[in-house]
């Protein structure tokens, strides 16, 4: 509660700097017709991007993107971010998005230089009729948690908030399914680390030395698993044990390379630089099902005991207290592989606990896309918040799935609404620790 309060109380400080104003800057070539970009970099170093479309609504769609990316921030990544998300351009809102100041799992400092962009355009911009806070992903985590930090009292920077494919089961839960892939590939493929490599505790990522290359990973996993290869070119052995991954920690065999990168250089940016060097994912008295021998499986996988500081340390950055006195709009595709759509479902036991559960309307979509799900969807979603905040009409999820078909002749075919739709518990998915 201690390390919570100081956390608060330092994140204020670096938003009372004064900021230079953005200079004009070239739109991607899909909004030049429609929008004047202008770009800049505030004082702790994040790059920004901010379009604003020539038939403005009045108001702003503040971007916190997905991720994290590791290492030093590039404006190049503002720019891919607008390009994904040109809808909120093409729809009428100005759209602002920083790349955050540093690479790595850092949600309180990603939602401050999110904030200092707000205040960024405010200052030299325009001052919006109102102003969404939109998260991506990650991203969503961070929007969830600076809509908490900067909107006490009777400060309100945001109008309403946006979480789209979130991952919203707060840091210390969302990444348990992690620790237990990389065990159980290790038990199987026994090549990361190799035996005449150096042994280190998995939940390390990496050892602080290494040079493993993501490129070179891929061909452990192409050894073992016969990953890249078409599944007819996979000799028996590999395909038996992709399906034991698949089935053990129920992942498509389409995402097992992404989430083993995400277990090795961002499990390294956790253990290096957010807890200290100390484990804050454990799998002690997990039990794994589903491969063909579970009792030499748990009988044979490594066992990690997560150390209460660090898990202390880590939560107070990056778990959510869904504390969020304004609207929140959330949208999930349903057969999402990197963010489970059971995080949702978690997210909604944080808002109950908080007592702002009253607050939130979560959506759901037949999409397993994770970074995108539609044109039509986001407008469809965007004016729903808004007659929310203006109107005080609060969406349900079958009035949202009637009304996005009406977007589809301006935006393009993409309504995939699952209106009765409700996820499982996060532990149906990812086995309790």
């Amino acid at each position: 509660m201690a390390a919570v309060a100081l956390l608060s109380a330092c994140a204020q400080q670096p938003l009372i700097r004064k900021e230079a104003a953005p200079t004009a800057s070239v739109c991607p070539a899909s909004l030049a017709a429609i929008a004047r970009c202008l770009a800049g970099r505030d004082s702790f170093g994040a790059h920004y991007l901010i379009a604003m479309p020539n038939d403005w609504n009045g108001h702003l769609v503040l971007h916190a993107h997905g991720g994290p990316a590791l290492g030093e921030p590039k404006p190049e990544r503002s720019v891919e971010d607008l390009q994904r998300w040109a809808i909120m351009v093409r729809a009428g809102y100005a759209w602002a998005g920083s790349t955050f100041r540093q690479g790595g799992v850092a949600v309180r400092a990603a939602a401050e230089d999110t904030e200092r962009l707000r205040q960024i355009f405010v200052t030299h911009v325009a001052k919006p009729k109102r102003t969404i806070l939109h998260g991506q992903s990650w991203g969503a985590s961070v929007a969830a948690q600076g809509a908490e930090m900067f909107s006490q009292g009777a400060q309100r920077p945001y109008d309403a908030v946006l979480l789209s494919s979130g991952v919203l089961a707060g840091g210390t839960r969302a990444y348990n399914f992690r620790i237990d892939l990389r065990v159980v590939y290790q038990y199987l493929c026994n090549n990361h680390p190799r035996p005449d490599e150096s042994a280190y505790p998995l939940w390390m990522g990496l050892p602080p030395d290494s040079t493993l290359t993501q490129a070179q990973l891929s061909q452990r996993t192409r050894e073992c698993l016969g990953l890249g290869l078409p599944t007819a070119q996979r000799t028996a052995e590999q395909q038996r044990k992709l399906d034991t991954i698949v089935k053990v920690i129920r992942i498509p065999a389409t995402s097992v390379q992404g989430h083993l990168n995400w277990a090795t250089w961002h499990f390294r940016d956790i253990a290096q630089k957010r807890s200290g060097g100390r484990n804050v994912f454990g799998n002690a008295g997990v039990r794994y099902a589903g491969s063909a021998d579970d009792a030499a499986l748990n009988a044979g996988v490594l066992r990690y005991a997560a150390d209460p500081q660090a898990v202390a340390q880590f939560g107070a950055d990056a778990d959510l207290g869904g504390r969020i006195p304004v609207p929140v709009l959330t949208v999930h595709g349903v057969k999402d592989a990197v963010a489970f759509v059971e995080m949702d479902h978690s997210f909604r036991q944080t808002m109950e606990r908080a007592g702002t559960a009253g607050h939130l309307v979560q959506t759901f979509t037949d999409d397993s896309e994770h970074s995108y799900l539609s044109d039509p969807a986001y407008p469809t979603l965007m004016g729903a918040l808004l007659r929310w905040v203006e109107l005080g009409v609060k969406p349900t999820p079958q009035g949202i799935a009637k009304d996005c078909p009406g977007f589809e002749a301006k935006f393009g075919a993409g309504c995939r609404f699952l209106p009765d739709y409700a996820p499982a518990s996060l532990e149906s998915k990812v086995p309790a620790r």
